[in-house]
């Protein structure tokens, strides 16, 4: 090979070794700029409500309730006010029942004014109406779901107008108050279940009043409760103060909805019926009666509209702290009580309101509320008593008792002296979720505790045969107690209240039989496991981070 081509290999070598180097270089070379997404909305948030008032005459059937067709939540209150007059054959003028009324004149006409613990009898200036005519508030009919309604096709949110059918007049229509003329701006005629599930309605060519459009018939909500008084409200156990139901003030008359009306939602009926009675039937001559339907809707930040004075009434002094509970969507737990670390003497408590969960200080002891048990209400220590082993249970908690305010130990009632617990093994049990191994679910809640009766069955419960005593807690009660709305509503809400991880408690179930272990609440040292239950605690090991929580049932009636 000649020199010249020597040199030209030479060249190509380095060349092509170059390019590789360039080829291998650009593999660890990178760049990508500006990868970029964006995810947004557009919304508009468009308030909307509108009252509907279905009424018959023929059949007294009247149906009052709101439905929500925007797309934020409303909160929604309705007054009603009622006017009568009669007049005797031959006479020439009508007489109202409730001086100083007028027929044509709305705002004089007498606000439906109930009594404080009945809805059904009214008081005051309404009372009037007491012999006359039979007001039904709430629906509820023996196997049956919500009734159905036709959603108006109103829309226009600045349009005052009600979604009125059969023989309701609306006020916008008409103002008329002879008792015959048409006033109605929505389909149907008033019946008590005209609408059911499968209907629709088609409303071109703007046969009422809105959009021209077709609708299917849709379901109010299921009433939580009848509806009720503002202080029979206050009376609920604070995790029930809101929910789906109607709530009256009868100070001012006015009936709220103990929640927020979210967007596509409608409530249930605050009335169902207007039914006169055999005393209207019998009057001697002639008579008109009537009922007013005034109905407001907010937003619910803007609740001090509900709160402003009203000239003629007084709110009740539970106005308030209701219409924040229903913004917030609950209520402290606290609320009507003393504050978890109030230390208050017995007779300054109501049991009867607290929630599952509640936390409170009472003669120098702090405690869990457990349960509501009718008249009798289940509590628990807060704190675990240190350093007790399971078979020493019994003398701590005869101890701890002994040792408790007189006006404590005067309200607690008697339980079992012994209790029949049987017996379970930690690998005998079935957990969910998962398997029970999940962090913050570690054994939550076994799914076949009742394969195993006698455990199952060994729940707490007063028993006039035995004496008045504090008591461990069954493996099932644990169980039974433990879950959302419940006293143990998490895992963290499950260990004793003790400061910092010694929190750790036995309940009173021993594990296998024959075995050495016991069911226990593990501890908040325990990371993964805090809150799980362990059902081979060491029956005879002492610790200051295991105890005992000594429980109580107690009765404020004693």
């Amino acid at each position: 090979m000649t020199p010249e081509k020597k040199n030209q290999r030479r060249l190509r070598n380095l060349a092509l070794l170059s390019l590789l180097l360039l080829l291998v270089g650009g593999t660890f070379a990178f760049q990508a700029f500006n990868q970029r997404a964006i995810n947004d909305r557009l919304r508009e948030n468009i308030p909307g409500g509108r009252v509907h008032d279905y009424y018959n005459r023929d059949t007294e059937n009247k149906d009052v309730f709101v439905e929500n067709y925007g797309n934020v939540p409303l909160m929604a209150r309705i007054r009603l006010s009622e006017f009568m007059e009669k007049r005797s054959a031959g006479d020439t003028d009508f007489t109202p029942i409730v001086n100083g009324t007028i027929r044509d004149q709305v705002n004089t006409w007498t606000v439906m004014g109930p009594s404080e613990t009945n809805l059904n009898t009214r008081v005051g200036d309404s009372a009037a109406f007491n012999t006359y005519a039979n007001l039904t508030f709430g629906w509820s009919r023996s196997g049956q779901d919500a009734p159905w309604f036709m959603p108006t096709f109103n829309r226009d949110n600045s349009d005052l107008m009600t979604a009125s059918a059969g023989h309701a007049r609306d006020w916008v229509t008409s103002t008329a108050t002879d008792g015959v003329t048409d006033g109605a701006t929505h389909p149907g005629d008033g019946t008590d279940a005209y609408w059911s599930s499968g209907d629709s309605f088609d409303n071109s060519g703007s046969v009422w009043p809105g959009e021209e459009v077709t609708h299917d018939a849709a379901q109010n909500l299921q009433q939580d409760r009848a509806p009720m008084t503002i202080s029979q409200w206050a009376a609920l156990p604070n995790n029930l103060k809101v929910g789906n139901f109607w709530v009256i003030d009868h100070q001012t008359g006015w009936a709220y909805w103990a929640n927020q009306l979210q967007a596509g939602e409608t409530t249930s009926y605050l009335l169902d019926a207007a039914q006169m009675t055999a005393a209207a039937d019998n009057i001697p001559g002639e008579y008109y009666y009537g009922i007013h339907v005034d109905g407001q809707l907010i937003s619910p930040d803007r609740i001090n509209d509900f709160l402003a004075a009203d000239p003629d009434y007084t709110h009740h002094a539970d106005l308030s702290d209701f219409l924040t509970a229903v913004q917030n969507g609950s209520i402290d737990n606290n609320w009507g009580n003393p504050g978890p670390d109030d230390n208050v003497q017995p007779d300054q408590i109501n049991f009867s309101i607290m929630a599952p969960g509640t936390i409170f200080t009472m003669a120098g002891e702090q405690y869990r509320y457990l349960e509501n048990m009718g008249n009798n209400h289940m509590i628990i220590r807060n704190e675990m008593i240190p350093n007790i082993t399971f078979n020493g249970q019994n003398n701590a908690l005869n101890s701890w008792y002994g040792a408790l305010d007189p006006a404590v130990q005067a309200m607690v009632q008697p339980v079992s002296d012994t209790f029949n617990t049987g017996n379970v093994g930690e690998g005998e049990l079935i957990w969910r979720p998962g398997g029970g191994y999940e962090e913050a679910t570690w054994r939550w809640i076994p799914v076949n505790l009742s394969d195993f009766s006698d455990v199952a069955a060994d729940i707490t419960e007063v028993n006039s045969s035995g004496s008045p005593r504090a008591f461990a807690l069954s493996l099932a009660d644990v169980v039974r107690l433990s879950g959302p709305g419940r006293a143990f509503p998490s895992s963290a809400e499950r260990v004793a209240g003790n400061a910092g991880e010694n929190n750790d408690w036995f309940t009173r179930t021993p594990g296998v039989a024959g075995g050495n272990g016991a069911w226990r609440v593990f501890a908040a040292s325990e990371t993964v496991y805090s809150g799980g239950l362990h059902g081979s605690g060491n029956i005879n090991w002492t610790t200051d981070a295991r105890g005992v929580r000594p429980a109580l049932i107690v009765n404020q009636s004693n």
